[in-house]
């Protein structure tokens, strides 16, 4: 096991990002320091560390920085012993990248758009989105899961971590949309999944409260509201 000083993680509890590197360090029973990153404001370490994007969520092990989430999940992965996070199998190491690289080029902007859109058009559109996207999900995890509980099989696995990472900021946006997004009737696996995703205990207890985070999305919308005010 590395010690929490030879491993770190700069981030946010509230970013869906920041939970996927530290789920992977949890599966992988790497114990880590976490660095608290203040809204709108940049550490000098997270600019040290991702001089490019200058972004969280940033893995330093060893002095060395890593950045851009799903990358960590990887590189986390391949360097510390413990669960496969990845599937053996190529081909099934492929379907998982194309289907995280749905959620977040494409999913996760429509996730974004429910509440932040500006009227209640681009609302009903993101929604839709989101709904739309679910489907197709809940189709891949049928083929994906081959039966068992996860899309990685019978744990949890590279696309398990993507998806379940946006969780908390799903129930925000039923908050916001007053709909039920991830309905048991109409999404039954991705449904059981989530309960099954939530309760594990590498993501337990980092799944932030869903008033908390309510509460914490209405403020920053208020904030890029009053930014984008004409002065």
């Amino acid at each position: 096991m590395a010690a929490a000083s030879d491993v770190k993680i700069l981030g946010s509890w509230a970013s869906p990002f920041v939970m996927r590197p530290c789920i992977a360090l949890n599966i992988k029973s790497v114990d880590y320091e976490f660095f608290q990153e203040e809204v709108g404001y940049k550490s000098e370490l997270l600019l040290k560390s991702n001089p490019v994007y200058k972004k969280i969520p940033v893995l330093i092990h060893n002095d060395k920085p890593i950045s851009e989430s799903m990358i960590i999940v990887e590189y986390v992965d391949e360097v510390f012993t413990g669960p496969s996070i990845l599937p053996t199998d190529a081909y099934d190491r492929a379907l998982a990248r194309f289907w995280t690289v749905y959620v977040d080029d494409k999913w996760f902007g429509s996730l974004r758009g429910v509440a932040a859109g500006k009227t209640d058009e681009e609302k009903a559109i993101a929604l839709e989105g989101v709904t739309s996207g679910l489907a197709l999900l809940e189709e891949a995890f049928e083929k994906l899961s081959k039966g068992k509980g996860f899309f990685g099989g019978d744990s949890i696995g590279y696309l398990d971590i993507a998806l379940g990472s946006c969780l908390a900021w799903l129930r925000v946006t039923e908050k916001f949309s007053g709909t039920s997004i991830i309905d048991e009737t109409k999404l039954p696996n991705l449904y059981a999944w989530s309960e099954r995703f939530c309760s594990d205990p590498a993501v337990k207890e980092l799944m932030p409260d869903t008033e908390k985070l309510f509460e914490f999305a209405k403020m920053l919308f208020a904030k890029k509201s009053a930014a984008a005010a004409p002065k």
